[in-house]
């Protein structure tokens, strides 16, 4: 039988939202499928959970995780441009062509905390991304499953 006690995340004051189990489901998941998202009513315990899944599981990846936060509209261009600042990912190319030409060359964890504000058109470039870019997986914490296919969902 498993270990049901409350997985930590490193030095946080709380305990994640999952127990042990739980949380090896969900890397086995992420590892193994192209789209996870862990949905439930409070953004707080999702961010927690996400972020310390792309933490242990980063290594798992040759370039790694991301972890981006939507902001502004939500759309392709706040998308492309939040990526581009985060640290270790080059300054991208401004088009969304280009950026997902970029991104279709990486072996890489995209995190998208809070992708509930996702517009419908980063929603289709994210479609069209996964379809160009095998090494991509997406985990994504929001209210809602991420609409872009196919993938599975964790309910907290």
């Amino acid at each position: 039988m498993g270990d049901t006690r409350p997985a930590r995340s490193d030095g946080a004051a709380g305990s994640l939202p999952a127990t042990s189990t739980e949380l090896s489901v969900l890397l086995t998941a992420v590892r193994r499928g192209r789209v996870l998202t862990v949905t439930g009513r409070f953004r707080e315990p999702r961010s927690l959970l996400v972020r310390d899944i792309a933490r242990r599981i980063s290594s798992n990846f040759c370039d790694g995780a991301v972890v981006v936060r939507p902001c502004g509209d939500g759309g392709v261009r706040d998308l492309v441009a939040a990526l581009g600042r985060l640290p270790g990912v080059p300054v991208l190319p401004c088009g969304a062509a280009d950026a997902a030409s970029w991104l279709a060359e990486r072996d890489l964890l995209l995190v998208l905390d809070d992708s509930d504000r996702l517009s419908p058109e980063a929603l289709a470039w994210l479609r069209r991304l996964l379809a160009v870019a095998p090494g991509l997986r997406i985990l994504a914490a929001g209210r809602h499953p991420l609409a872009v296919g196919e993938g599975r969902v964790h309910r907290l």
